[in-house]
């Protein structure tokens, strides 16, 4: 069974905001820059552009929440848990994860949920790579709700007859 790394806190960190972005960054740096991890056979990339504070894009979206880019806020359940998406990915045959594809914006997603719907990895397909999209701790029972019936729906519809 997956374990993962433990919680990244703001505390730890004196309560400083620029310390903690940084610490996190060498987390992120490490895990998806520095090595690369590999899902189903195909290396992870990530969205570089548009650099924001000279950090990439999806750096930002495993951090941060909101619709439009400029106004995302810093959310600090995902930022505690800025190493768990590597693991997630690299382990995502594990009895404790459910996989499943769905489109979303007319593109083809990969969910990869870890646990009783805590924390969800989505990846996005492109034509020959696989893009870390966003990853980040499922708030709401609505949503929970909805995912395990999106993926039941896959699953069953995977399933022979």
């Amino acid at each position: 069974m997956l374990t993962l790394p433990k919680l990244i806190i703001f505390n730890d960190y004196n309560n400083n905001w620029e310390l903690y972005e940084d610490a996190l960054y060498g987390f992120f740096k490490a895990d998806f820059i520095d090595s690369r991890p590999i899902f189903d056979g195909i290396k992870l990339a990530l969205k570089k552009y548009p650099l924001y504070k000279n950090k990439e894009t999806t750096f930002w979206h495993l951090i941060t929440e909101g619709k439009e880019e400029s106004t995302r806020t810093p959310e600090f359940r995902r930022c505690e848990r800025i190493c768990w998406p590597k693991p997630i990915i690299e382990n995502s045959k594990d009895s404790n994860i459910k996989l499943w594809e769905a489109i979303r914006n007319n593109e083809n997603r990969i969910h990869i949920c870890y646990g009783a719907w805590e924390y969800l990895v989505v990846l996005s397909k492109r034509k020959g790579y696989i893009l870390l999209w966003t990853a980040y701790p499922i708030k709401y029972n609505n949503y929970k709700r909805k995912l395990e019936k999106e993926y039941n729906y896959y699953i069953k519809s995977k399933t022979p007859p």
